[in-house]
């Protein structure tokens, strides 16, 4: 893995504040001793992943939303299958939504050279309302010491492969190397384990980094665990003192989660929001743009990101805290998904996703309140009306 960002333990005792509460809504404590790596654009990370799944040994795990048969997936599937031929085991486990439009020679291809393939969430006559619950993770974990964790899918919008469009989209991802690495071994091995598959690869030596930082996964597959997600949302929201950076693709947080903004920003603290300007789905940007108005007259500001379309998933809190990978801010990911995150409390890594973050507004619009109230009629109407028919779905 590259070396030219380089995150190493740099923790105060204000983390002690964060750490006990964190432990205690999740239910687990942090595993220490990991290196963390920010990857903060689509093609680093697809670089970082194709050399990581080159490099593999024993074994690949891999769990994401979207797998799309393009030139990007191609490119991945052609390495598995040659590290399958070498002896490596490999899990795959994509969501039924997500890679809808991938071809079933796709996945024959991979399964032919020995590739454990398998589907979450299919499609059931019987359950048509379970199929608005989505396997929504992006997950790579290979030896059980090395994890890619993030907002992107392999897909060419996300890595730069894309012929039409001239920008890739922004996103963000992490390299983590440590003993985090096998507790979500083993998370995926009961995502995997499911869907009614075996997975008998255990590992019971853990990778362990001198000096390195504190990491929590904070991962959603069940609507307990979604209820901790949440939770945690809202409490580092409260409990920050001085700032709070949050970038999300989809915007359309609960009452609880607004009412927390809201209270932050009149407290003083500098809340601030990096949102999408354009959106790959305009029912929930205009959804999202209907709670506006009320967080700009508590004080958050608002930024619109524009020059491609914003995918990342992060945010940090007192330059202390992070939380980064798959679940935005919206109905779908906080009450109904399955989403992969981490947790990390250092306050290198922290001030580091905070300096991304104000790179970040070099692209974005701030929205001034003035100018946000006599924006066109037209906004103002699908707003509501989207803004409605999110809460009733």
């Amino acid at each position: 893995m590259p070396d030219s960002i380089v995150i190493s333990s740099d923790s105060t005792d204000d983390n002690a504040n964060w750490k006990a509460p964190i432990e205690s809504i999740l239910g687990l404590p942090f595993s220490f001793n990991n290196f963390v790596k920010p990857l903060e654009s689509g093609q680093i990370t697809f670089q970082a992943i194709l050399k990581a799944v080159s490099d593999a040994r024993s074994i690949i795990c891999i769990e994401f939303y979207m797998f799309k048969d393009d030139e990007s997936g191609r490119k991945l599937a052609e390495i598995l299958k040659s590290k399958a031929q070498q002896g490596v085991k490999i899990y795959l486990l994509y969501d039924h939504f997500g890679s809808f439009f991938t071809s079933h020679k796709f996945w024959s291809g991979l399964k032919k050279v020995g590739i454990n393939v398998q589907v979450s969430h299919p499609f059931k006559w019987t359950s048509l309302r379970g199929y608005l619950y989505r396997n929504h993770k992006k997950l790579l974990i290979i030896d059980g010491k090395t994890v890619f964790i993030g907002g992107f899918n392999i897909a060419d919008e996300y890595h730069g492969y894309l012929k039409k469009r001239k920008n890739r989209w922004r996103d963000t991802g992490i390299y983590i190397e440590g003993p985090i690495a096998l507790i979500m071994l083993d998370i995926f091995r009961k995502s995997w384990s499911r869907w009614r598959h075996s997975f008998t690869e255990y590992y019971k030596h853990p990778h362990l980094i001198k000096d390195g930082v504190p990491v929590i996964p904070v991962f959603a597959n069940s609507g307990k665990a979604r209820r901790k997600m949440r939770r945690l949302f809202i409490f580092s929201i409260k409990n920050a003192k001085k700032n709070i950076f949050i970038t999300t693709a989809y915007f359309f947080p609960s009452r609880r989660m607004l009412k927390a903004l809201k209270a932050s920003a009149r407290q003083g603290i500098g809340v601030k929001l990096l949102l999408p300007g354009e959106s790959d789905v305009m029912s929930v940007l205009y959804a999202g743009r209907a709670n506006y108005k009320k967080l700009l007259q508590a004080g958050v500001e608002i930024f619109n990101y524009h020059g491609s379309i914003l995918h990342s998933k992060t945010a940090v809190f007192d330059d202390t805290w992070s939380i980064i990978g798959s679940a935005n801010l919206d109905k779908q990911s906080l009450r109904r998904n399955e989403e992969s995150n981490a947790g990390i409390l250092d306050n290198a890594f922290s001030r580091h996703m905070s300096d991304t973050f104000k790179r970040d507004l070099q692209y974005a619009e701030k929205i001034d309140l003035t100018t946000w109230m006599n924006r066109p009629l037209y906004q103002k109407f699908l707003e509501k009306f989207f803004g409605a028919l999110m809460k009733k779905i």
